[in-house]
């Protein structure tokens, strides 16, 4: 289905929501899979004195670790950013240490963000524009494919992704018909099973979200996993940048994770 599989994302968790499914058939077709992550989400709670990012940052590569077992294991390389840093930082080797990346793992595909970054997420644009220079100047044959969202998704889920200020205000979603998409992964059954645990593994990140919403509706949220090829992709203007703040934001404004204790 992709061959060998690299995604790069921002922050733990990312890879578990947007391509958990996607990784275990990858690893059970016997695909080599990889995972870059930039930062370690040390921000990543609404409880900064009782998590602060030292102690945060070590639970994070814990979840991170067990998350990617669960989906049937995966190299992994930490690029060590600060969390909510990445628009800040240094373009020119940012985008160099990605293409030295491709180069190394070879991939036959390349998942991560659209522009839009999926919630207006600063890390998540930037990660995506990093990603997407890289690409193009390592002038590897991979394809390069951006999470995206459908029509059906939206229609499904809209009232709860308003319900937990998933985007961030002047980011509109990305949407992205069926028919125009590179990959569509429906995770049912045992797929499901295993996409169900890789996010419960980064529970600092999803405990709370998860007793929020309950236990089934949460499963299904998330069980379908979209990809559109970057010279397919459409970027819609916002009304504004999405307001830069640190830490993963699948429970948006709400602040909604909780971090399990230690």
């Amino acid at each position: 289905m992709t061959g060998a599989l690299l995604g790069i994302w921002a922050h733990p968790d990312d890879e578990a929501y947007l391509s958990a499914g996607l990784m275990a058939l990858a690893g059970r077709a016997g695909d080599r899979v990889a995972v870059v992550t930039a930062t370690r989400g040390e921000h990543g709670t609404d409880d900064p004195r009782t998590w602060p990012p030292d102690r945060l940052a070590p639970l994070r590569e814990r979840e991170l670790a067990e998350s990617l077992r669960v989906v049937g294991g995966a190299e992994h390389t930490w690029l060590g950013f600060a969390d909510g840093t990445l628009g800040e930082a240094d373009r020119r080797p940012a985008v160099a240490t990605l293409q030295r990346m491709i180069e190394h793992h070879r991939p036959d595909t390349v998942v991560t963000f659209g522009p839009d970054g999926m919630t207006g997420h600063d890390d998540h644009r930037t990660i995506s524009s990093w990603v997407t220079e890289a690409w193009r100047r390592s002038g590897t044959p991979a394809a390069l494919w951006y999470a995206t969202l459908t029509p059906e998704f939206h229609a499904r889920w809209g009232s709860l992704n308003e319900e937990v200020g998933l985007w961030f205000a002047g980011s509109p979603p990305p949407v992205t018909p069926v028919t125009d998409l590179a990959a569509h992964v429906v995770c049912s059954g045992d797929l499901l099973d295993v996409k169900h645990r890789a996010l419960r593994a980064h529970a600092s990140q999803t405990r709370a979200l998860e007793t929020l919403v309950g236990t089934e509706a949460y499963r299904s949220w998330w069980s379908t996993e979209s990809f559109v090829a970057a010279e397919r992709a459409v970027t819609r203007p916002s009304a504004q940048a999405g307001r830069r703040r640190p830490g993963s934001t699948y429970a948006g404004r709400r602040r909604l994770r909780r971090p399990a204790s230690a």
